[in-house]
């Protein structure tokens, strides 16, 4: 299938755009390459130091060099439900590559934390930078050049994003991303959101509210709403990162433990000393990029990646911008409902038809570049298939319980992904999508520009003009909102919440109250620098908005009463303000509420100062 024009145009001014950045990325990556595996040039000392602790058959064969040598590196904790799966893949993936004639080393741990445990608490000011600092994290562990390839172990919101730009500095070597699944299915997002509102109105207390959470989050595995983690795993196999087909089967399965020891089986054939040396600099190209976008805009996807992708874009020398997000947009299709786009979860995408039903879709529609490398080596085509366990006394789906090694010797295999949708409430054709455009687009006006996730807001609300409410914090919104200051129709504006003021955190803790104001019958929204994450919710959010108020942004000129319109279709987002007034006006720089003291907040001090604008990434290395 010929690639889309539209999808072409935006590669090819990404190319141009990113030519002597890219160049220079891959002439690092190549004398990286050029120097040989890393073990040959570190001494004696240093080798003994790297292998001091492995069995005896690993020393042998690290010693001579000859067999590749596989980093591992995890964020592995057992506070939270995603990474908790992680404990046991280690020695799957150590016993496969020894199978496979190589060594596996863990080479580092990240940290791990979770935008749901910090939402609305400081630590969320953390989120973030934690990004950056898992970037680092991963740097440090590969630094010690004693490695010929890497296996990634991570899941949720800044962690993926982090391994990858840290992956991405050593872009000569192989890496394979290894995800751990989503947990089974528990309470329906319907009633859970239900019992929010109920609580954020005085409706419901704590224990009803901490009920339905425990129901809804209830085991091993990645929470499966489509937020920032599920948005993850999606882009790890549209990049062609994952093995085909690995992002959403379930952990403490066969299949899973399978898929992780095919990983380690596969990245050893991906070294320079393996058959088909791959490096993940060479996957990630403009080509991927692209997909990656598409693949976002597809599934309706999370808005953190417009700062992600930037930021793991620019690692690799490559320059995106929110135009690119916004005209791609414009000629990708809605495939996908799931919450908080729709009711069902991604266990439900999973068995509709998954990740390789989408691919083949998008590239049947000339929406995705088949031509790009892959971990497979096969070109994207191969995602259009999903994985499969057979044994010697016939076919099983792989679903049984998972005991850390494959019996029998069974391997996984792949075959084509089904021909059509098993449920076209969660999944679709490009034919027949949910919308005609994409779920999320670009807003621009004299307040600057910011990011709409119009997939997760229903038609009617996606275009509001009202008078704001300003507040300099998320505390200061919800104190009006339960004095009944917000009963009508209104803009609410939560301002000094960027990256240079306080982080950038998550702001999803308001959706429910807006929520409820919205189901009154009011015209309600949502603008702020800050983030809504994976989670925005049905209420309409301009967000992003950069430059941001403590940087001299123009949110810092709003005052109450100012009349904003927010145009999810058109892509406006303006103070409806006399232009000689708006001139005349100077940002208001006195911010209440933002301490950057407390609960580890003095140790980001330089991450906030040297933040780039939410279009560039939010990042604090550049």
């Amino acid at each position: 299938m010929a690639i889309h024009p539209e999808v072409a145009r935006v590669t090819v001014r990404v190319q141009e755009r990113s030519r002597a950045g890219r160049l220079a990325y891959l002439a690092r990556m190549a004398a990286a390459r050029d120097e040989g595996p890393s073990r040959g040039r570190v001494s004696c000392t240093n080798l003994a130091h790297a292998m001091a602790a492995s069995p005896t058959d690993d020393k042998l064969s690290i010693r001579e060099q000859r067999a590749p040598n596989i980093a591992i590196v995890s964020s592995y904790n057992d506070m939270l439900s995603a990474h908790q799966p992680l404990a046991t893949f280690p020695d799957i993936i150590k016993r496969a590559a020894r199978e496979a004639g190589a060594t596996a080393q863990f080479a580092g741990g990240v940290p791990a934390m979770c935008d749901g445990v910090t939402q609305g608490q400081p630590g969320m000011e953390l989120s973030l930078w934690s990004r950056d600092i898992i970037a680092q994290g991963t740097a440090i562990a590969l630094s010690h050049a004693v490695f010929d390839g890497a296996l990634m172990l991570g899941i949720c919101d800044k962690i993926v994003p982090g391994l990858l730009i840290g992956a991405l500095a050593f872009g000569h070597l192989p890496v394979i991303f290894v995800p751990g699944g989503p947990m089974t299915s528990g309470l329906p997002n319907s009633d859970k959101a239900k019992v929010r509102q109920l609580f954020a109105q005085g409706k419901a207390d704590r224990t009803q509210l901490l009920q339905a959470e425990m129901a809804s989050y209830h085991g091993p595995g990645t929470c499966t709403f489509y937020g920032t983690a599920n948005s993850n795993q999606m882009l790890m196999e549209v990049m062609g990162l994952h093995l085909p087909g690995a992002a959403f089967v379930n952990p403490g399965t066969k299949l899973r433990d399978a898929l992780t020891a095919e990983a380690a089986r596969r990245v050893v054939a991906l070294t320079a000393l393996g058959r088909e040396y791959t490096p993940i600099g060479e996957i990630v190209d403009e080509r991927a990029i692209v997909n990656a976008i598409v693949g976002l805009l597809a599934t309706g996807g999370s808005t953190n990646h417009t700062l992600h992708l930037v930021a793991i874009a620019r690692m690799a020398g490559i320059t995106i911008d929110w135009t690119d997000f916004d005209e791609l947009s414009a000629v990708t299709p809605l495939l996908t409902r799931m919450y908080p786009n729709g009711q069902a979860d991604v266990n439900h995408f999973h068995a509709a038809g998954g990740m390789g039903l989408l691919i083949r879709e998008l590239l049947d529609a000339g929406l995705l570049h088949e031509d790009v490398r892959t971990v497979a080596g096969e070109g994207l085509r191969a995602y259009a298939n999903e994985p499969w366990l057979g044994d010697a006394d016939g076919e099983a789906d792989g679903n049984e319980k998972g005991n850390g090694r494959v019996n029998g010797g069974a391997r996984v295999a792949w075959r084509p992904a089904p021909a059509a949708s098993g449920d076209t409430g969660v999944l679709r054709t490009a034919a027949d999508p949910f919308d005609a455009h994409a779920g999320v687009r670009l807003l621009r006006g004299n307040l600057g520009r910011a990011i709409f996730k119009a997939s997760a807001v229903k038609p009617e609300h996606r275009v509001v003009t009202a008078p704001v409410r300003v507040f300099d914090g998320q505390m200061q919104m919800l104190a009006a909102f339960k004095a009944g200051e917000l009963a009508r129709d209104v803009i609410v504006v939560v301002r000094f919440q960027g990256p240079r003021a306080n982080g950038m955190p998550e702001l999803h803790m308001l959706t429910p109250s807006l929520a409820v104001l919205q189901d009154q019958g009011h015209k309600v929204a949502l603008v702020t620098d800050g983030r809504m994450s994976g989670a925005s919710g049905k209420v309409p959010a301009a967000i992003h908005v950069s430059p941001e108020a403590v940087a001299g942004g123009l949110l810092g000129k709003l005052r109450d009463g100012d009349v904003v319109r927010l145009d999810g279709e058109a892509g406006v987002l303006e103070a409806l303000v006399d232009a000689a007034e708006w001139a005349r006006r100077e940002p208001a720089l006195a911010v209440s509420g933002i301490s950057g003291h407390g609960y580890g907040r003095e140790l980001f001090a330089s991450h906030r100062r040297s933040a780039a604008v939410a279009e560039e990434g939010a990042v604090s290395w550049a």
